[in-house]
């Protein structure tokens, strides 16, 4: 295999890599470097025997994020606030046509999920992505993490088992989210309490993500009452020279808020009964510089 012909292999599974990388980690930043370490891997190795290119760079990309996921988890362990992942721009286009197979790989991208998979372990977290978003089977997945196959489908229980019980329990419509997310800013960017109100789930959630470096609540809040007049506050408060941008965000409709023509935050609703029951809203500036906005 000449050193072009490599290249053009390792670019045509980059996306199945970055997208492994992406639900391990959470983070743009830390995916692309593991995604770059494993085209040194790539680059520097000895070809003439690898008969599934896809399966060898998937199996070194697992185990760099595995080793990353472990330095990172400390880091978050000491995160000021609510933590949420990086935004992550998700146009599948016309690359996922299947219906089925989109749906598995926005479901496992979502906010939602990804958080929930904060709490698994590092290889809990692996058998997950590369079980439940790519359907590797579980001989497959053993060797790639170097366990047997009987713990592989153990720790694919617990993973499985541990998502279900803590991820969100309805479903979102896609034209849904997009009509309360338009109406939500209208009446978040107006004042308007009342057409706040009346858009909320009396049991609601707002999560911030501020990192400590951008305004947002430190800890969740939660009832349609308190996250009704957090954003009306808010609101009055302004930011200057406001836009708004609507993108595909870790699989769903999103809100981008541009200051000035530069990102300030990343808003993302969860919607059912035509509620909003989740809002997610990420002002961390590190974890919106690779987030690319057209003017």
């Amino acid at each position: 295999m000449t050193t072009d012909t490599a290249t053009d292999v390792f670019e045509e599974h980059r996306p199945v890599l970055m997208g492994v990388a992406y639900r391990m980690l959470g983070r743009v930043a830390d995916a692309e470097d593991v995604v770059q370490e494993a085209w040194l891997r790539w680059s520097g190795a000895d070809r003439s025997d690898v008969r599934e290119p896809r399966g060898y760079l998937v199996r070194v990309t697992t185990r760099l994020a595995i080793d990353r996921l472990r330095q990172v988890q400390s880091r978050n362990e000491a995160y000021p606030g609510p933590w949420l992942p990086e935004p992550y721009v998700t146009d599948y286009g016309a690359t996922v046509p299947d219906t089925v197979e989109r749906a598995v790989l926005t479901d496992t991208v979502s906010l939602a999920v990804l958080v929930v998979m904060e709490s698994l372990s590092p290889l809990e977290r692996a058998v997950f992505v590369l079980r439940e978003a790519f359907g590797y089977p579980y001989v497959e997945i053993a060797a790639m993490i170097d366990r047997a196959e009987p713990a592989v489908r153990q720790l694919a229980g617990r993973a499985r088992r541990h998502v279900d019980e803590r991820r969100p329990r309805y479903e979102v419509d896609p034209a849904e989210r997009r009509e309360l997310t338009e109406r939500f800013l209208v009446a978040a960017a107006g004042g308007d309490l009342d057409g706040l109100m009346s858009l909320l789930a009396p049991d609601v959630r707002l999560v911030g993500d501020g990192g400590g470096l951008g305004k947002a609540p430190v800890r969740v809040l939660e009832t349609a009452d308190r996250v009704g007049r957090f954003l009306h506050g808010a609101a009055g408060k302004g930011v200057q020279d406001v836009s708004f941008r609507f993108m595909e965000i870790n699989g769903g409709f999103a809100a981008v808020l541009l200051s000035g023509g530069k990102v300030d935050s990343v808003f993302q609703l969860d919607v059912a009964d035509g509620r909003i029951q989740c809002i997610y809203v990420v002002r961390n500036p590190q974890k919106l510089l690779s987030l690319t906005v057209d003017q």
